[in-house]
């Protein structure tokens, strides 16, 4: 006696991984993707997901008769496989679900030192993308959330770093300052290990990591014969790296496809931003969290200045949300808004390009009168209307974000002058 869909859903490990409901002639109809398989199919099972996403998943559900799980050692490596199952599949209630010209890629591009984009289906046809570098570049998809889609590169790229900018030199690169590009075009680093980082990343995007690791051993083997011990020790770290991915960031309620999104002013985490200095000294800048409209001061955090002019206050900005979205393995945030203006904005949008991110972003200022608060949201990275809306909660924030970096700030200047004192 065949088993039902809910008896097999129960047998399915607790575990990251993709799912696949298969029908009576063993077509694939549906691939998912889910931080705990078990937990993400009882959802199909109990009803929940006609609730939220209507007729379409029952259908489904009447037309599965198996449902087939493919456990992964990380949440990425589920994304990735998702992606790479519906290519090969092309299951009909994926396709039903968008339209293809909001799908998007991973595209490894045609040049000397190649880099890694993420691209629109409607992108490919735009004049600035009809060049041998996109066109003959190697694609990898399609993908249904870009933003899943940022946050597996960010971790990807702390493990082979590559350069993102159009521009042939590393002059004024955050990226090189960070450690994420390894400055090809600086001499910094040869042509050859350089397309070695591109064809780590080239792999994972594959699905091929099992072959990649053992590449690698081969690799560190070779260096260590030669006595390239430092050779040997970056290969060692890139191995450990791939066993031990920290995807934290991608393990969120909106990972396995099709949960509700929250959309409401005090929904999801929201983080705000505020800079502090003394005529230039002892500049820090201050990240405080709130979840469900709620300080989470566990989750605050500090960075003190140390690329940027330090009395410049777009620039001190820019670097600190640089090394903010550089953190792939922190939790991904549904909102971001900075304690700045018009300027902030544009600046921030200027880095949100440049670095592949769609999170929502808004500024906050006092008005002239000091008794409001001035919003600015971002038309291109909108946030919820809701939460433009809610200035207490905006003020809050802002009020939370200026007081911390106050405070970040007499520590650290009391710390300067401590180590200074004769």
């Amino acid at each position: 006696m065949k088993k039902s869909i809910a008896q097999q859903a129960k047998e399915l490990p607790r575990a990251p991984g993709v799912y696949v409901f298969r029908d009576a002639r063993r077509r694939v109809l549906y691939v998912g993707k889910a931080c705990a398989l078990r937990a993400r199919v009882m959802q199909y099972v109990s009803g929940r997901e006609e609730k939220s996403r209507g007729r379409r998943m029952r259908r489904l559900m009447e037309e599965a008769v198996t449902v087939q799980a493919y456990e992964t050692p990380s949440a990425l490596e589920a994304l990735i496989l998702e992606a790479n199952l519906i290519k090969k599949y092309q299951p009909p209630y994926n396709v039903e679900q968008k339209d293809d010209k909001s799908f998007s890629y991973f595209v490894i591009t045609h040049e000397p030192f190649p880099r890694v984009v993420i691209l629109r289906e409607t992108d490919f046809a735009k004049q600035k993308y009809a060049t041998d570098i996109y066109a003959k570049g190697r694609r990898f998809g399609p993908y249904t959330s870009r933003a899943h889609m940022t946050t597996a590169l960010n971790i990807l790229r702390k493990i082979f770093p590559f350069h993102d900018s159009a521009a042939q030199t590393e002059k004024g690169c955050l990226a090189y300052q960070l450690g994420l590009c390894p400055g090809p075009y600086d001499g910094a680093i040869s042509r050859a290990d350089y397309r070695k980082n591109i064809r780590g990343i080239r792999m994972m995007l594959a699905g091929e990591r099992t072959r990649l690791i053992a590449t690698l051993r081969r690799e560190m083997a070779a260096h260590a014969l030669a006595e390239r011990f430092e050779d040997a020790a970056r290969v060692r770290d890139q191995i450990t790296a791939l066993q031990h991915i920290r995807d934290v960031a991608l393990m969120t309620r909106s990972f396995d496809e099709g949960a509700p999104a929250r959309t409401g002013a005090d929904g999801g985490r929201i983080e705000c931003y505020d800079i502090s200095h003394m005529g230039g000294a002892s500049a820090v800048g201050a990240m405080v969290v709130f979840c469900d409209g709620m300080p989470t001061p566990a989750a605050y955090r500090s960075f003190v200045i140390k690329h940027a002019q330090s009395d410049n206050d777009l620039a001190t900005m820019r670097e600190v949300l640089a090394r903010r979205l550089a953190h792939a393995d922190w939790p991904r945030p549904d909102a971001i808004v900075l304690d700045g203006g018009a300027t902030h904005l544009a600046m921030a949008e200027e880095l949100w390009h440049a670095m592949g991110v769609d999170i929502p972003l808004l500024t906050v200022a006092k008005g002239p009168t000091r008794k409001k608060v001035d919003v600015y949201a971002s038309r291109r990275f909108a946030p919820p209307r809701a939460l433009t809306e809610d200035k207490q909660l905006l003020e809050a924030l802002r009020e939370e974000a200026h007081r911390r970096a106050i405070a970040l700030h007499k520590a650290r200047r009391t710390q300067d002058f401590l180590r200074n004192e004769p």
